[in-house]
């Protein structure tokens, strides 16, 4: 009898279980999300912060989330663009999404990745760029700014340079 009390408690949290699945497959349908993450072939880099990546044969501008590196008319603007350059040129990335898909200007925003390396990390661990918050995109801001402090105490990268402004 105990035996027939089990399995009847097993049997209804299975149908339990069955039902939330059920319902999550509903709203998927209803709300298609974007994929969370996608591999390309970097052609082009913009700048210290921006690429240009080739998905599925259509080129995409690719903005790194989370970080912001000197424009062109600042100090450490070739320095930056170059460690760009030495992480990702010719490299097949793995693109994130946070929250949003894209910015004003049309460009995709993510988490760019070269095999195990997190390239907006190894931007900011190494100097070349500085944390920013982007609301909603923030899954990383807390870990960003722990790398910019790091860096930034070691005077590293562009912080010589005092292209980063800071509260």
């Amino acid at each position: 009898m105990r035996v027939l009390g089990w399995l009847v408690v097993v049997l209804c949290v299975l149908l339990t279980a069955c039902e939330e699945i059920e319902q999550a497959a509903e709203e998927d349908t209803e709300n298609p999300a974007l994929p969370s993450s996608e591999t390309g072939k970097v052609v082009d880099i913009i700048d210290g912060d921006t690429i240009d990546v080739r998905i599925s044969g259509e080129v995409y501008r690719v903005r790194y989330i989370g970080v912001n590196t000197p424009e062109r008319d600042e100090d450490c603007y070739s320095e930056a663009t170059n460690a760009n350059a030495d992480l990702v040129e010719g490299q097949t990335v793995t693109l994130e999404r946070d929250v949003s898909d894209t910015d004003q200007y049309g460009r995709l925003l993510r988490y760019v990745y070269v095999g195990d390396t997190f390239v907006n990390a190894a931007l900011v661990a190494d100097g070349y760029a500085e944390a920013r918050r982007y609301a909603p995109d923030t899954a990383y801001f807390s870990y960003f700014q722990e790398l910019e402090d790091e860096a930034r105490a070691a005077n590293i990268g562009c912080h010589p340079y005092g292209v980063f402004v800071y509260p």
